[in-house]
């Protein structure tokens, strides 16, 4: 397999349009090539390739800010001497000053598949300054390491934010690539848009299902991206982020499960396989504890479960992790009706609603955890309808 930076470091006819030409980098920590060099040494050292500046996003070029909302200054590149600005500092949108400094960006992002994830939205906003400048993007397609599966109820109108880019549901099953051509298609974006493809990447092969395993080592793409695992269960555990429940963070396996030092875990399995025992299959739930060292329930001892997403027990087209999430949220509101669930604070610049909201694209998901009268399959009713819908969208824009 091969990835769009390596097609583009590795085949002269690819690069021929560069030449010229003004280039920028959109980039993180894990825009690496098959051989772990970050792709901004690895085009500079092309000889070909004019890299003017390049950009960061959430997390910054280095991915060392480690929560949601810690923004990333501009700075100087300390090796090659080009200015680094960042998207996720004083602006989130690219400036008429920073687009006047390229004249194609290559995009370079590692995503994990989920619309929550905010590189997507991060791409989007500069497909759409692009347009307005006049400027060429070319994405460098990457794995999607959650693969093809659909899950999520589409983001509701009205709804959109810094972690809402779009009408798609939570775990849309696109590469970044193909995220762009969607996005160009669905903003009607008058745009230079190419996509190096991958080569031999087939995302509904096992054991990767996505990821290819054997081939590419995983590399953070952001400081709480901490595997593979994580990547498959994040389009559920995100939803923990506006609960008063721990997602992990502040320990070795973020995202990988949910925790809180007053959880009747037994309890709350036994309520869960009562309510719909479908939406566990796929997985292993292990009883477990845990003390964050940082963020919910710092210093104190959690008691909740793994995902264990890794072993025989993974079944990846039976594996829902937005299901199975709501499910434990609903399990626990029928156990202890009065449980103080949402949290209330600013959710990625957004004020104006609960971050639940904001993180499932609109208010369903609470209304029907809060709703003693509403079973799974209400929920359930809700969910298949737009996600039948969205595979047929996506149909168009697939590229592998």
């Amino acid at each position: 397999m091969q990835l769009g930076i390596d097609r583009l470091l590795r085949e002269d006819r690819l690069r021929a349009p560069l030449r010229g030409r003004r280039v920028a980098l959109l980039g993180h920590p894990a825009s690496v090539t098959a051989e772990l060099r970050h792709s901004l040494d690895a085009l500079c050292a092309i000889g070909d390739v004019r890299l003017s500046c390049a950009f960061g996003p959430q997390h910054g070029m280095k991915g060392d800010k480690q929560d949601n909302m810690i923004e990333t200054p501009d700075e100087i590149d300390p090796v090659h001497g080009i200015p680094v600005y960042s998207l996720y500092g004083r602006v989130r949108r690219p400036t008429d000053q920073m687009l006047d400094a390229f004249d194609v960006l290559l995009v370079d992002l590692q995503d994990v598949g989920t619309r929550v994830y905010t590189f997507i939205t991060t791409l989007l906003y500069m497909m759409q300054g692009c347009a307005r400048a006049g400027r060429a993007v070319w994405v460098l397609d990457r794995p999607n390491p959650a693969g093809r599966p659909v899950e999520g109820t589409l983001l509701r109108p009205g709804a959109d934010s810094f972690v809402g880019a779009g009408p798609m549901p939570m775990r849309h099953g696109l590469t970044i690539g193909e995220m762009a051509r969607w996005f160009q298609h669905h903003f009607r974006l008058d745009l230079d848009l190419q996509v190096i493809a991958m080569q031999g990447y087939d995302p509904e092969s096992g054991p990767g299902f996505g990821w290819p395993l054997g081939e590419l080592s995983w590399v953070n793409p952001s400081p709480n991206a901490a595997s593979l695992s994580m990547a498959r269960c994040y389009a559920g555990t995100v939803l923990l982020e506006g609960t008063t429940l721990s997602e992990g963070r502040g320990t070795t396996r973020p995202l990988e499960g949910v925790g809180a030092p007053d959880l009747d875990v037994a309890a709350l399995l036994r309520q869960m396989h009562q309510l719909a025992p479908e939406w566990l299959e796929g997985c292993r739930l292990r009883p477990c504890f845990f003390c964050p060292t940082f963020h919910k329930h710092a210093g104190s001892l959690c008691r909740g479960l793994q995902i264990h997403v890794d072993d025989a027990g993974y079944k990846h087209d039976r594996f829902r992790p937005y299901r199975l999430i709501a499910l434990l949220l609903k399990a626990l509101r029928r156990l202890r009706p009065d449980y103080p669930l949402w949290r209330d604070f600013p959710y990625e610049y957004v004020t104006d609603r609960l971050p639940i909201d904001t993180i499932s694209g609109g208010s369903d998901l609470r209304r029907w955890v809060d709703d003693a009268a509403a079973d799974p399959s209400d929920l359930e009713a809700l969910l298949q309808p737009d996600e039948a819908a969205w595979r047929e969208e996506r149909r168009a824009f697939v590229l592998y």
